[in-house]
């Protein structure tokens, strides 16, 4: 088979010949030229019309052939379009100016998502660069072709991408388990932007959203989603009733420091982990405590009658339950869990909210984790704007240019 004929059928040439194919510097030099058979197509609404002029010659890189560098260069034509004007002609191998032929993208970019970048580029014999501006092309394809119309409930939570407290509030499709938006900071300004793209009619089919207590997420997502319900992650709850009973550990360890320094010693995860699962020698030593008049004993008394709480079906009877718990904390005498008990009150509706509609950031948790293993992967990102097409193009689930041939 020629060389010019493997060009054809890799690029799935139509409207366009390979008119000849040389070696320059190592190079195969790829010339390809219209079949003036075929009218042109505008590169906006693919719509045929006359030509118009023709525009010096550009290049492209594509994939290499057994390791030898490929170029491909042609002159483009412009089309005089009836709807749009004088624009380009469409040419199939490469996406606006980008000036890197579609399957080369398509393969560097389906390598990035599993290693390091710039091993990528190390493997191909391309620069860093390169490898991120064919993720982008494929990422840019992806963001501009993917469907949001059946995007009903969604997760928001924020992520930290470097030390110094530099945040990035993330959104989530709950049901396709994908990322649909990243933003820098976890402000209301920043959810206010994803609204804003999101657009006002596709805000208004939201049903659902689930996030924790921040409160510039929550005030934004009452004031641009008139028609969501606001769910309060039950795993964030549970997240500061964790914190309230180890933070009544810690004051009881500190005073019984001086008599007894030994008591509480390791007993942290007794008090926290679920009692299931729990070691024997842990379910020994719990026995033993429980004997004993402590405060951390009520606290944890308190934590397991708060698990019942999650198995009522109806939000009326869970709210009946919800008050006698709290009726429980607030008469402990356990300061920190009367500072839990009340932020449960202050928002209670929300949290309720629950049993209307089950759902849960605990998705959104593992795909965060997800993120962190990307940044982690490539040793972190200096620009803000790679670490995000780093995370759109691993966790968008976005589409990809379909090719006619199958590289990887």
């Amino acid at each position: 088979m020629l060389i010019e004929s493997i060009v054809r059928k890799t690029l799935g040439l139509k409207r366009h010949c390979v008119k000849k194919v040389v070696e320059v510097e190592r190079h195969l030099v790829v010339y390809l030229v219209p079949d003036h058979r075929f009218k042109l197509l505008c590169s906006c609404c693919n719509a045929k019309g006359p030509g118009y002029d023709t525009l010096k010659e550009r290049r492209w890189k594509h994939v290499p052939l057994w390791g030898i560098p490929v170029i491909l260069v042609y002159a483009p034509r412009r089309v005089e379009c009836a709807s749009c004007g004088v624009k380009v002609e469409a040419i199939p191998w490469t996406q606006g100016k980008s000036p890197l032929s579609l399957p080369l993208s398509m393969v560097l970019a389906t390598w990035a998502r599993l290693v390091a970048w710039n091993v990528v580029g190390q493997l191909f014999g391309f620069h860093w660069n390169t490898v991120r501006k064919a993720v982008k092309d494929v990422v840019d394809y992806g963001l501009e072709n993917r469907n949001l119309h059946e995007l009903l409930y969604i997760g928001i939570d924020e992520i930290s991408r470097k030390r110094g407290h530099v945040y990035y509030t993330q959104v989530y499709d709950l049901v396709e388990k994908r990322l649909i938006w990243s933003g820098e900071d976890r402000t209301a300004q920043s959810l206010e932007a994803f609204f804003d793209y999101l657009g006002e009619n596709r805000c208004e089919q939201i049903k659902a959203v689930c996030c924790d207590m921040w409160a510039p997420y929550t005030e934004t997502i009452k004031k641009r989603l008139p028609n969501a319900l606001l769910v309060f992650d039950k795993f964030h709850i549970v997240r500061h009733l964790m914190d309230a009973v180890d933070q009544v550990r810690k004051e009881e360890a500190q005073k019984l420091n001086p008599d007894n320094p030994d008591l509480l010693k390791g007993t942290r995860y007794i008090w926290l982990k679920n009692p299931w699962n729990l070691t024997e020698k842990q379910k020994t030593r719990l026995s033993d405590l429980e004997k004993l008049n402590l405060k951390i004993n009520r606290a944890y008394l308190l934590k397991e009658a708060f698990r019942k709480f999650w198995d009522y079906v109806y939000p009326a009877w869970a709210k009946k339950y919800l008050d006698q718990w709290f009726w429980w904390a607030t008469h402990s005498r356990l300061e920190p869990m009367r500072n839990f008990a009340w932020m449960i009150r202050r928002h209670q509706k929300d949290i309720l909210n629950y049993f209307k509609v089950r759902i849960d950031n605990g998705a959104v948790e593992g795909l965060n984790n997800k993120a962190k293993a990307i940044s982690h992967r490539a040793y972190g990102y200096r620009s803000a704007e790679t670490f995000k097409l780093a995370l759109y193009h691993t966790m968008g689930d976005l589409p990809v240019p379909q090719l006619t041939h199958k590289f990887v």
